[in-house]
């Protein structure tokens, strides 16, 4: 039998320690050497100072201009990542024993938690009238076919795949065929739906060749305007920075076409190549609630699939309300398929 751990008495005898008592033991030894000691407000200032700065950072990254290699837009890409910093200043500030580091850590973690903390619980439900799911499936993909039975798989009643190439689009017909009766292509994107499909059009976003569309999918509920974009990819350059500007200039014109949607009910699928937090999507965003943010677990990054860092593959609506949303497992693509069920109203 383990023999168990004893501890002194009052009465200077030993019995069994008591839970939680090893850990005040240590605690105490850890920071024994910090009382009476001025030096824990002097240490660490440099830590304090990096805290502060991590804090804004998070908190003005709206403000950092993207005059400079979209600077802006790059830390707004990736800027969940900046709460890894945290708890490094955490470590380092107790290292160091020191009260000021520790102290001003907290700021950046209170940002953070308020920036990104509601991510963290899952606002999933259950039902939905009708489930969605989108795929960049990548245009050299080796295995379209089985990329198209496991997006297929999913269950989704209306499905987006962009990126594909004109010599892999019969493959896909052919794999989605059986699954989807209603299909679309238009340039280098396609929508399959198990409902009747009208009005499909290409939706021009000012690159010269189609990579957006819109098509009124017929649901039992109504219809549902439901688009479908491939933003222009961005690109880390070492003499230009973090270049967007075609992206942004092709945000700004699928905006202008979903504010002319004459239907009350949108739904956009795409890969936007940008996060809900970089502001040129703002004509974008601002119109439309992301899937993820309102019935979502997590972050639900989607890029790249072998590490995912970012969400750039979006599921957006107006007019329906999220019930869930969630990534799918992944493909021959480098990008994962995301999907979500939304609950159609009787308005049209």
């Amino acid at each position: 039998m383990a023999q168990q751990a004893m501890t002194e008495t009052a009465d200077g005898g030993s019995g069994p320690e008591r839970p939680g008592s090893r850990l005040r033991r240590l605690a105490h030894r850890a920071f024994s050497g910090w009382r009476g000691d001025p030096r824990v407000w002097r240490r660490g200032l440099v830590l304090a100072v990096l805290a502060l700065l991590l804090a804004l950072v998070m908190l003005l990254h709206s403000h950092i201009p993207n005059r400079v290699g979209n600077l802006g837009s790059l830390t707004e890409t990736f800027l969940p990542w900046l709460g890894f910093a945290i708890p490094v200043l955490l470590v380092l500030g107790l290292v160091r024993k020191s009260a000021t580091a520790l102290i001003a850590v907290l700021l950046p973690a209170i940002v953070w938690l308020n920036l990104f903390g509601g991510l963290l619980t899952d606002k999933s439900g259950s039902g939905g009238d009708l489930m969605v799911a989108t795929h960049n499936v990548n245009a050299d993909n080796p295995d379209p076919a089985a990329t198209a039975t496991d997006v297929a798989g999913s269950g989704a009643d209306v499905l987006a795949l962009e990126e594909l190439p004109a010599s892999s689009v019969p493959v896909y017909e052919k794999a989605l065929g059986t699954t989807y009766k209603h299909h679309a292509v238009v340039g280098t994107v396609g929508l399959w739906s198990k409902y009747p499909m009208a009005d499909v059009r290409a939706v021009d976003i000012k690159l010269g060749w189609k990579r957006a569309m819109r098509a009124t999918v017929t649901t039992p509920r109504g219809p549902v305007a439901v688009y479908v974009a491939h933003m222009p990819s961005v690109r880390v350059k070492m003499e230009a920075g973090f270049t967007a500007r075609q992206r942004d200039k092709s945000a700004d014109a699928l905006g202008e076409a979903i504010a002319d949607e004459p239907l009350g009910r949108v739904v956009l699928l795409g890969d936007l190549n940008g996060t809900m937090n970089d502001r040129s999507l703002n004509a974008v965003t601002s119109q439309l609630r992301s899937t993820q943010g309102a019935a979502g677990s997590g972050f639900g990054f989607s890029w790249p699939a072998s590490f995912p860092m970012a969400r750039i593959d979006q599921i957006m609506v107006k007019g329906v309300e999220p019930q869930s949303s969630w990534t799918l497992p992944r493909t021959g693509s480098d990008h994962l398929p995301v999907a979500a069920r939304v609950k159609l109203d009787t308005g049209s």
